[in-house]
């Protein structure tokens, strides 16, 4: 591929989700074509017309298809047909790097092979070999493509347990293909994946417990039980229990050959087989050059790694790695890894990263039987006992080895020292030791006479292994061009599922916190790497770097985001810190100039600021142009010219006099700013002193160049897509510290434990009794929030209360019993179950729930002083969710569309401010317009606004003229005190005092105490007297004359009592206003803004709010400042990085080794998008698209899911809630008018309109991955323009699509079609569903694009999204045929396929409003075609004019 990234003119490379890697069209001749994960997609040359003329598909029509016509006759199962299709089409040829055809499983997945046939007709007894291997090969197919795979197993449970057993014992009296032996791991390695899921946990667990222990060595078994006593009768009550067993049968008990004891050494002993004997063929280079060698087979290859790759998974989750981590040793598969051919060949370099990640989790620093994480000390402690030990052993039994028993650890805890200190034995001495002294490997391994391999053992043993934390810290955190060009670590676009990857994978369980965090800032790190190299391949290109005549690169083009360097030097290097090599400092100095940008791209440069990271690149182009073979086999960098690439981070910018440019640190006052002189900046950075560490030291060791001599351009990134480093250092100073979950979150966190045990039943500490302030709107509302009780309404003083009136106070009995309490992900709500209750429970007393309905203080005589009060009229499930929220522990809550989700979270807050004032909560949102929502509904409800915060950047779009940032804030405060003051002085007037009590806060404090408190008390008791005087109150009121200026008099003289009331309120509104003053205090005496603004932060805040980008960016700011907060509200949280929802939690010190968080309450819907993750093999192969919200779904927490949607029709929210548990409709949606008129003009509310070849084409894809329809751009435009002509208004329909290609293809149109026209112009949006999540619009025209394949529809999240946003009206235009034989779309598209597949109009109407009612539609024209769609606008547009 000749072609350099970054320079065609459709080249949208950054936001294609990959479908398939595009292959030149010779190669369909004999190689299977490539094809991606997750998409049901071949390459451009096979079209639609071919795969209906299929074999498969026409197999499949007669078999066993459920499509259209050929549902109807089908013929009966035959096993040979099985047979044939998996030996014709499911085996590759031997030697083939691919275990499957890739395009024949696809086709075959399409036409559900396994739902509809493979399946149904599936006899553990009866079932042949290929059969088997069939399923699982279909299986495998459903998890490279990320769909579920195990659904259509849920209706036969006990046929499918029969299937697992068929699975172990698949390969006895068979020799498997080396294809079906790697398809056969594949399947092993998604089912110990899957162990979630009852269906296989149950089987496959049990070929990693402790059973497996009967295949140990004697010396090994004995090793591990002295190392566990405690296992010992465990060991013996499994023993009698098996032997009970078997005797019961009548069999005799040999437990060494059980089919679960045998399973994973025969596994193991298999590979290392293959690894010996089969990767190379020929015995010519195993001692010899291993690069040499000359046949290699690549499906060896693959097997060994995926192999690895099992391994690894299985020694990092705890369940399994226990008893097979004894077992890996017992057969020293890590050094066998080591000294292979493999390992040492080029073909060998993922394989030998592979088994050095394996090599990482066999030492991985935990106890395996406990599980909890060792630290530093105790792994260096039991390090020296073992050599200690060793020692010994060694001065008594072993005399060549005295000079090892004497010498001290330093001398002999190193590789190198160890090795050479044993090859003083003899081959015999050394096999005794090994073998039968230390029995470290049985004396039956083959390999036990090889010298090297005793030793490698030996080493491995007892050598000191670097500390986690060390290897970490001496990480860079910017990639350099090494790391991101290896395609087994930051894999390109076109990763195919197919191979493994030498990267870690997020699934259900992590070793310990250490382990989590290690993952995932690999990952992160990893996931920031690619976005670069895509940033440089797209910036270094319009450079056009060549050589000038001095021979130096010189470059002709410029480019937005790089520019080149005139001057760059180093300008210190500070000496390293106690116990470090690296250097503490290291900074420089880099001049460039901007002469050459216009005005606009000049102030995106000269806007950078302190710790915005750039690029230092080094470009050395090749004296004449590649030519296009040569460029065809170059890598990226030697094509771009690109030689180094280092990162640094801003500490200052400097204009060409020398003055400061963009200081936020205060040295330069505002009113002393000028603008930037000259054109030339200069910047002061900040590199990485490990990375610098490192290439100074190869500079001096192995003399290679000095880099730092040749930068020559410098690229800088977009500022949204450029905190990497901050995060990673977040991540990096989390692994550092000995961080500390709470208690009570910390098991569920890892995966592990009871998964309800921090649910709010199950804690310590819990409100007795809650006040819900403005909750309940009447009695009724909060009778029907507790159905399951007999609700009894008290007084305060316990009398019963006949005529209750919010608000109340409830106590809360421990186990609240009702279908609104929170399920585990896998269980049905409790509102099926309660059916198979026989009748007389219903008579019989129901418990009792006391509520105290309690009349509150007066406020106070003006208007501001009242509270402001919810009118939302909960749901039960969403009050049951505000109990849980308030209470201590997790809380999950899963809001389906269009659910007040958003309302929910608000009240949570509210009244956790009301029940527990003194405690602090932090808001964290994926999103900031998700943030503005959320306060802006807050700001609606009785919390002051002087305890809201809004960090970040987004508070400038916040709809509200007050500003929430800490800037606004403080300023608010510094207002409010003048009016507060100006106040205190009225009073003191209307108290005839001196006026200047109102010069600070100090002094009206004093005021306060002195003749304001004062007064109050005389007046109360002098009131104590008199209660039988009705006007004594408005005679006596010392403040009378203050509250003269209410609307109303404030006293009415007529009864004592209610003069009464109304004086504490006015009492209570100087009291509030004296508060206040005392708050606004600290204000006065700080002086600084970055002063003030912290107090407010760290102290006088409430409810802070940022997005979880911003906390991970602040938090070593954060941590500074000593910010605190007890309970943790995030909305969102199922679109948010596993990584970015857990430093949120984590942004305060701990107390005392304990953490301070009380409450977690996560807001999310795990049936929508994932968060976005752009390299496609991180997603599909390390699942880092995961959020922690969907993990805790995954791992049975209980949630409580919000059940009433307020959104759509209920028609149309029929398409999605198939998805959810049971979602209804409010009473809104149902009765509201809007909702049953029908949309004018239209025959119905939503329709599925097939599109056919438009001038003879469906899809095109002009560049790879860049889907474009446009029969469909055209279709949907048109039916646009015929919505705008009979009067919707252009703001209420929103044009969407699946991608990106087509979405400026659509905008094509429109601004030709459209925009030229006032009367027409812009929808509201035109954009993808996946940016449209979280947002909604009346009318929803909605293109699905493809017409080959399905593509990432297939995600059924994607379909919720796409479905669930319009409310009144969504019509989808599409291929028909494609989408109705979809089986994980089938319920939706079943709906839709109900109406006719051309779309109704109603050519009667003409303006936008009608009577109709939605199910009348009324006379119905079809439109045939797009062009028919043009004519009757165009008509249209004539009668209306």
């Amino acid at each position: 591929m000749t072609k350099v990234y970054g320079t065609g003119a459709y080249d949208f490379k950054r936001h294609h989700v990959a479908e398939y890697p595009v292959g030149s069209q010779h190669q369909l001749s004999d190689k299977p074509v490539e094809s991606k994960p997750g998409s049901t997609t071949l390459p451009s040359s096979i079209t639609l017309s071919e795969i209906q003329q299929d074999r498969l598909t026409q197999l499949a029509m007669e078999n066993w298809s459920k499509a259209g016509e050929a549902a109807k006759s089908k013929k009966p199962f035959k096993p040979e047909l099985v047979k044939e299709i998996y030996e014709t089409e499911l085996l590759v040829k031997e030697g083939q790097r691919k275990p499957v055809p890739l395009q024949r499983v696809m086709i075959l997945e399409v036409s559900q092979y396994l739902e509809n046939y493979l399946w149904p007709n599936f006899d553990p007894e009866t079932a042949t070999f290929e059969h088997v291997m069939s399923m699982i090969i279909m299986i495998n197919e459903k998890f490279r493509e990320n769909v579920a795979a195990w659904v259509c197993f849920y209706d036969r449970k006990d046929v499918f347990q029969g299937f697992l057993q068929r699975v172990l014992r698949l390969k006895e009296g068979r020799e498997l293909s080396i294809a079906e032996k790697t398809n056969y791991l594949v399947f092993m390695i998604n089912a110990f994946q899957s162990l979630e899921d009852e269906v296989v946990s149950e089987t496959i667990l049990r070929l990693a417990s402790l059973p497996t222990w009967h295949s140990l060595s004697y010396g090994r078994f004995q090793m591990e039980l002295s190392l566990n006593t405690d296992l010992i009768k465990k060991w013996k009550r499994m023993l009698k229990r098996e032997a009970k067993e078997v005797a019961k049968r009548g069999e005799t008990f040999d437990p060494v050959n059980m089919p679960e004891v045998k399973f994973l050494r025969s596994l193991i002993e298999e590979f290392l087989e293959i690894l010996d004997s089969k990767v190379f063929p020929s015995e010519q280079g195993i001692n010899g050059d291993t690069n040499k060698i000359g046949h290699v087979g690549d499906a060896c290859i693959l097997y060994c790694e995926r192999f690895m790759e099992f391994l690894i998974d299985l020694l990092s989750q705890l369940p399994t790695r226990r008893y097979l981590r004894p077992l890996v040793a017992d057969v020293a598969v890590v050094a066998k890894c080591h000294l292979s051919a493999l390992y040492r060949h080029e073909k060998g370099k993922l394989f030998a990263q592979l088994v050095d990640l394996l090599q990482f989790y066999e030492g991985f620093e935990i106890n395996d039987h406990v599980g909890t994480q060792l630290t530093d000390d105790e792994v260096l402690q039991s390090h020296y006992d073992r050599l200690q030990s060793f020692q010994l052993f060694a001065f008594k039994k072993v005399s060549k080895l005295r000079d090892l028993a004497l010498a001290n650890i330093g001398a002999i805890n190193k590789r190198n020292d160890l090795s050479k200190k044993l090859s003083v034995l003899s081959s015999e001495e050394l096999k005794d030791l090994v073998c039968h002294k230390l029995k470290l490997v049985s004396t039956d391994d083959p390999w036990s006479n090889r010298d090297d391999f005793l030793i490698e053992v030996m080493v491995s043993f007892f050598e000191k292994q670097q500390s986690q934390k060390e290897a970490i810290n001496a990480l860079p955190l910017y990639p350099n061009e090494q790391i991101m060009w290896d395609e087994s670590v930051v894999p390109s676009i076109n990763y195919s599922g197919e191979g493994c990857l030498a990267l870690p994978k997020l699934n259900l369980q992590f070793l310990t916190l250490h382990d989590y965090l290690l993952r995932n800032f690999n990952l992160f790190r990893l996931e920031s790497t690619y976005e670069i190299r895509e940033d440089i391949q797209e910036a270094v290109p319009h450079l056009l770097a060549h050589i000038n005549n001095e021979g130096e690169a010189g470059f002709r083009g410029w480019s937005r985001m790089a520019v080149p360097i005139r001057e760059f030097k180093i300008a210190q290097v500070k000496q390293p810190n106690i116990g470090e090599v690296k250097p503490s400092s290291v900074t420089a100095e880099v001049t460039f100039s901007i002469s050459s940008y216009k005005a606009q791209i000049r102030s995106e440069w000269n806007s950078l600021k302190e710790h915005d990271v750039l690029f230092l690149l080094s470009i050395r182009p090749s004296f004449e142009p590649l030519s296009a073979e040569e460029a065809a086999k170059a890598s990226v960098p030697q094509r771009l010219g690109l030689q180094f690439v280092r990162g640094c981070e801003v500490i200052e910018m400097r204009d060409e006099e020398g003055t400061l440019m963009n200081d936020f640190t205060g040295k330069i006052k505002r009113d002393e700013w000028k603008p930037p002189k000259g054109e030339l900046r200069t910047v002061t950075v900040a590199l990485d002193t490990a990375q610098y560490h490192m290439d100074v030291s190869n500079i001096a060791e192995k003399g290679e160049e000095d880099v730092y001599g040749t930068f020559n351009i410098l690229m800088r990134r977009k500022p949204k897509e450029n905190n990497f480093k901050a995060i990673l250092e977040s991540i990096r100073d989390l692994m550092n510290e000995y961080c500390i979950v709470p208690d009570w979150l910390h098991n569920i966190f890892l995966g592990y434990g009871n998964p309800s045990a921090a649910q709010w039943t199950n804690m310590p500490d819990l409100l007795k009794t809650v006040d819900f302030k403005d909750t309940f709107l009447d009695a009724d509302h909060l009778k029907e929030s507790f159905p399951d009780y007999q609700v009894c309404f008290t007084n305060s003083d316990g009398t019963e209360n006949l005529d209750p009136r919010p608000p109340f106070r409830i106590t809360l009995p421990k186990m609240l019993k009702s279908s609104t309490h929170a399920l585990p992900g896998n269980k049905k709500s409790a509102a099926d179950s309660k059916n198979d209750v026989s009748m007389a429970d219903a008579d019989s007393e129901k418990e009792k729930l006391f509520v105290e309905a309690y009349t509150p203080p007066d406020p106070g005589p003006y208007p501001q002083d009242q509270p402001r009060l919810n009118s939302v009229r909960f749901t039960p499930i969403q009050i049951g969710a505000i109990i849980s929220g308030v209470q201590p522990g997790l809380t999950m809550v899963v809001g389906p569309p269009g659910t007040g989700k958003t309302d929910t979270a608000v009240q949570i807050l509210n009244v956790l401010y009301h029940n527990c004032p003194s405690q602090r909560t932090l808001i964290i949102t994926h999103s900031n317009q998700a943030l503005n929502d959320l306060f802006e509904k807050i700001m609606q409800r009785d919390v002051p606004a002087r305890y809201l915060l809004r960090l970040g950047q987004g508070e400038q779009e916040l709809a509200t003229d007050l500003d929430f940032s800490r800037q606004g804030r403080v300023n608010a405060m510094l207002v409010r005190r003048l009016e507060l003051l100006s106040e205190v002085e009225r009073l003191a007037r209307s108290l005839q005092l001196p006026e200047d009590v109102g010069y600070t806060c100090e002094t009206a404090g004093y005021f306060w105490l002195l003749h304001v408190y004062s007064r109050w008390e005389l007046f109360l008791a002098a009131c104590a007297e008199s209660e039988n005087k009705p006007s004594f109150v408005k005679d006596r009121f010392p403040f009378k004359e203050f509250f003269s200026n209410t609307a109303h008099p404030v006293f009415t003289g007529e009864s004592f009592d209610k003069d009464m009331w109304a004086a504490k309120g006015c009492f209570s509104h100087l009291k509030t206003m004296f508060q206040e003053l005392e708050e606004c205090r600290a204000f006065e005496l700080l002086k600084s803004t970055a002063d003030r603004a912290n107090y407010l932060m760290t102290k006088q805040a409430k409810i802070v709010a940022m997005t979880c980008t911003h906390a991970a960016l602040k938090r070593k700011d954060f941590l500074q400042l000593g910010f605190k907060y007890d309970n943790l509200l995030m909305e969102e949280s199922a679109q948010i990085l596993e990584i970015e929802t857990f430093i949120p939690m984590l942004l305060q010190r701990q107390e005392d080794g304990y953490a301070r968080l009380k409450r977690c309450i996560l807001i999310g819907d795990h049936h929508q998008l994932p968060p976005v993750v752009k390299n496609m093999a991180f997603q599909k192969y390390s699942h880092m698209d995961q959020s922690l919200f969907t993990r805790f779904v995954r791992l049975g927490i209980p949630y409580i899911e919000l059940n009433a949607q307020g959104r759509a029709r209920p028609s149309i929210a029929q398409l999605y809630n198939w998805r959810y548990r049971d979602l209804g409709d409010l009473s809104y949606v149902k009765e509201g008018a809007i909702f049953h008129r029908a949309n004018a003009g239209f025959s119905y509310e939503y329709q599925l309109i097939d599109v056919p070849d438009y001038h003879g084409k469906g899809e095109s894809a002009p560049s790879p991955w860049f889907y474009q329809n446009e029969g469909e751009a055209e279709y949907i435009v048109s039916v646009y323009i015929y919505m705008r002509l009979l009067g919707y208004p252009a703001n209420k329909i929103s044009i969407l699509t699946t991608y990106n290609g087509q979405k400026l293809l659509l905008r094509d149109v429109i601004n030709r079609r459209c925009v030229p026209y006032d009367f027409i112009g812009p929808p509201n949006k035109v954009t993808t569903v996946d940016k449209f999540q979280g947002q909604q619009n009346d009318f929803i025209l909605l293109s699905l694009v493809r017409t080959r394949f399905v593509g990432h529809l297939r995600d059924v999240r994607r379909l919720v999204v796409a479905m669930s946003r319009a409310r009144l009206g969504l019509y989808v235009f599409c291929r028909r045929s494609l989408f109705e034989q979809c089986y994980e779309l089938q319920p939706t598209f079943q709906l839709l396929l109900q109406r006719p597949d051309r779309l109704g109009l109603n050519l009667t109407e003409i303006s936008s409003y009608t009577e109709r009612h939605v199910e009348d539609t009324g006379p119905t024209h079809l439109v045939s075609s797009v062009d028919e769609m043009v004519t009757i606008y165009q008509q249209l547009y004539q009668c209306t004019r």
